[in-house]
């Protein structure tokens, strides 16, 4: 089991800080949320956590161990990774780009045997994407892609699960599909699971922890019922929004305040100002 850590870190590009001085661990078992308005930082993080990037200042750390110290081979053994722009051959399978997520526990010169092929066949019905598995990535749509890329990750067998944006270009059966299949996965595994996402409900739904990010910092963090409160969603995000207890679930959820606007007309006539 794995606990991921963050430690007084400040994460940039160039001379531009995005995040400053941010501390937060994530538990195994755990589905962590990072949200926040578009180029807050929650991606920047993913990629800090994964070691594509390394911090200016303070420590990420892996179980204890400062991530830097890590071999990038013995860290895929570790911390799977779906990107929020995958960047594929386009004349691979689908299949072919599955398992790739075996390679880390493949030796030098070593093929994949029949239990590789099995795991990774496994994780496309999973991902309900076996019918794609013939089929070359270069024909296949944005959301069809990204589940592919879901497939790979977990192909990867790894202990903890970086997502972000894992919802982006899903449509909105395909989005429960997935977060249903990475939450069980979350609880039964006892995985470590980090996921960047827009959609505040979504969020609010599926993870345990949300970690709200504005102006470089940590704005709150808590559970979803601490985090997207009327005071918190107001000042990040603005006042067009309006925070209430979803009648199912009892989490919050966010709806937008379309009776402010000058355009909004209950009859359906958007062009008509009210």
């Amino acid at each position: 089991m794995i606990k991921l850590e963050m430690q007084n870190v400040t994460l940039g590009y160039g001379s531009k800080v995005v995040v400053r001085d941010i501390t937060f661990s994530m538990m195994p078992g755990e589905m962590v949320g990072l949200v926040g308005p578009n180029g807050s930082g929650k991606s920047t993080i993913i990629k800090a956590l994964c070691h594509t990037i390394s911090p200016w200042s303070g420590r990420v750390m892996i179980n204890g161990k400062d991530i830097s110290r890590i071999p990038r081979k013995d860290l895929a053994l570790l911390v799977g990774v779906v990107p929020q722009t995958a960047v594929l051959p386009s004349i691979f399978t689908a299949f072919e780009i599955v398992l790739m997520g075996r390679n880390p526990h493949l030796g030098l010169f070593q093929y994949e045997g029949p239990r590789d092929m099995a795991i990774a066949w496994q994780a496309m019905e999973r991902t309900s994407t076996q019918h794609l598995a013939e089929r070359r990535i270069g024909e296949l749509s944005g959301g069809e892609i990204q589940s592919i890329v879901i497939a790979r990750a977990l192909t990867q067998e790894t202990e903890a699960i970086l997502l972000d944006e894992p919802t982006a270009n899903l449509d909105i059966g395909r989005q429960i599909e997935i977060l249903d299949l990475i939450k069980g996965l979350c609880r039964e595994n006892r995985l470590t699971v980090v996921a960047a996402l827009h959609d505040l409900n979504l969020a609010s739904h599926y993870c345990d922890r949300l970690v709200l990010i504005n102006d470089s910092r940590i704005r709150a963090e808590g559970t979803p019922a601490e985090v997207i409160s009327p005071e918190n969603i107001n000042e990040v995000y603005g006042s067009g929004s309006y925070v209430h207890t979803h009648p199912l679930s009892g989490l919050p959820a966010v709806l937008p305040r379309v009776g402010d606007s000058k355009y909004w007309n209950p009859r359906g006539n958007t062009s008509q100002k009210i």
